[in-house]
């Protein structure tokens, strides 16, 4: 949905791939000792999160995403490899 944030959490183990398939949203990242990066993502585009990276997706437009991973993120383990942010990411851009 438009304005809605998903994610905003680091993965220590699991790469993540987000395709976009109708609609725009942003992602936000920012990796160790470097400065917070914004992509705008639209149909067709693929984005990569690699492990250790903040991030967070932001509904720029409603639109419909597959999101792809490889690491502990299924069924039981799906929280496992999942760490919160105190902060929203996606507010400090």
């Amino acid at each position: 949905k438009k304005g809605a944030v998903r994610g905003n959490h680091l993965h220590k183990k699991t790469w993540q791939w987000n395709y976009v398939i109708s609609g725009k949203m942003r992602l936000v990242t920012k990796r160790r000792n470097k400065k917070i990066a914004k992509l705008l993502l639209k149909p067709g585009d693929l984005a990569l999160t690699s492990p250790g990276e903040s991030h967070a997706l932001v509904g720029v437009q409603n639109c419909k995403c597959l999101v792809f991973t490889k690491g502990p993120r299924g069924g039981k383990e799906y929280e496992t490899d999942t760490f919160r942010l105190s902060d929203d990411l996606s507010k400090l851009v």
